[in-house]
C-alpha cells in the first residue's frame, strides 16, 4: 500500500459544499495543510463537479510529483449540461455546468479517470476509490474493481479501494475482491463503532482503511442541540450521549475533537484519517487536535462508562 501521511486533506469542501469558498480561501487551506505535514489530498469528480480536483491540482503543481499523494474517484461520471441553475441540490455551491451520471461500467471507469487527471492536471493517481456504489454492487464488482486492477497493473492506478458510509458492502468486497485499501466514512468514531468487524477483516487481510467523517458530520465537534449526525439533525439520545463523552475527555483534559480525531488509531487497520476544512485556521485546528496528547486511561473509562 503506498503510505499515506496520518492527516489527510479532504476535499469535499474546497468544492464549496454547502456553501461558496473563495479561492484564497481554498488555497489557504491547502497552503495550511501542507506546511503541518499533510501530504495526503483526497478529492473527486463528485465535489464541486469536479472545482475541488481543480483546485488540489492548481495547488499541487508546483510540488515535487513524488512527494504528494493524491486519491480520487469514480462512479459518477460528469457530462456537460446546459441547462443553466445550481448544483444545490446535490450540496454544492457551484454553477451547474455538469451532470452526474452513475456509471460503474469499465468503459465509464476510465473516461471518469481520464477526466479527472485532465483537471488534477497529472499523469497518474496514487489511489483510486469506487466512490458509493450502494445500489450498484453488480456492475461495480463486476466492472469497475476489474477495471481499476487493469490500470493498477499498468501503472496509471497505485492502489485500488472503495470509499463509503456504509461497512457491509465495503466488507463484501474485501472479501471478494484484490483491494488495497477502503475509505470508511462515519463508521468507525467515537459514537459509532459499526465497522469494527470490516476493520478486523482489513486487518487480516493487509487493507488498509482510512477513516473519514470522524466528527460524524458535527456532533463530534460540537455536542449541542443543532448539531448533525450523518447530516442531518442530530437524534437528543445521540446529543446526550456526546456530552457524556466530551464530560469524561474533560477529566483528562482533552477535548472531544481530540478525542475523535484520534480514536480511529485505536485500531491497527487505520493508517491516516481524512479531514475536509474550509480555511487555513480549521486545517491548523486540526492538525492540532491530533498532535494532542490523549492519555489511555480516557479510553479506559469511557469503556467503563460504556461509551465506547
Amino acid at each position: 500500500m503506498i503510505p499515506l501521511s496520518r492527516l489527510g486533506f479532504g476535499g469535499g469542501p474546497i468544492g464549496n459544499l454547502y456553501a461558496e469558498v473563495s479561492d484564497s480561501d481554498a488555497s489557504g487551506a491547502l497552503e495550511a495543510a501542507w506546511d503541518v505535514g499533510v501530504r495526503y489530498f483526497d478529492t473527486a469528480p463528485h465535489y464541486g463537479l469536479g472545482l475541488s480536483e481543480r483546485r488540489i491540482g492548481e495547488f499541487l503543481a508546483s510540488r515535487p510529483r513524488d512527494s504528494f499523494v493524491v486519491s480520487t474517484k469514480v462512479g459518477r461520471v460528469l457530462e456537460p449540461w446546459s441547462g443553466g441553475g445550481d448544483d444545490l441540490a446535490n450540496g454544492f455551491a457551484v454553477p451547474a455546468s455538469s451532470r452526474r451520471r452513475w456509471d460503474f461500467s469499465a468503459d465509464g471507469v476510465r473516461r471518469s479517470l481520464e477526466s479527472s487527471l485532465e483537471r488534477l492536471g497529472l499523469d497518474r493517481v496514487d489511489v483510486v476509490y469506487v466512490h458509493d456504489p450502494d445500489s450498484h454492487w453488480e456492475q461495480a464488482v463486476s466492472e469497475a474493481v476489474p477495471a481499476l486492477a487493469s490500470l493498477r497493473s499498468e501503472g496509471v492506478v497505485g492502489a485500488i479501494g472503495v470509499g463509503m458510509n456504509q461497512w457491509e458492502m465495503p466488507l463484501r468486497f474485501v472479501r471478494e475482491t484484490d483491494l488495497d485499501v477502503v475509505l470508511l466514512a462515519g463508521r468507525y468514531t467515537v459514537l459509532d463503532q459499526s465497522g469494527a468487524s470490516l476493520l478486523e477483516l482489513c486487518s487480516s487481510r493487509g487493507v488498509s482503511v482510512v477513516a473519514a467523517g470522524v466528527f460524524n458530520s458535527g456532533l463530534l465537534a460540537r455536542p449541542e442541540v443543532g448539531s448533525t449526525y450523518d447530516y442531518q439533525a442530530a437524534p437528543a439520545a445521540l446529543v446526550e450521549r456526546a456530552r457524556r463523552i466530551a464530560s469524561v475527555c474533560a477529566r483528562h483534559g482533552v477535548t472531544l475533537p481530540q478525542a475523535a480525531v484520534r480514536f480511529p488509531f485505536r485500531h491497527p487497520a487505520v493508517v491516516s484519517v481524512l479531514l475536509g476544512v474550509r480555511t487555513a485556521a480549521e486545517m491548523r485546528a486540526n492538525a492540532s487536535a491530533l498532535s494532542a496528547p490523549v492519555p489511555d486511561a480516557l479510553w479506559d473509562d469511557l469503556r467503563t462508562e460504556g461509551l465506547l
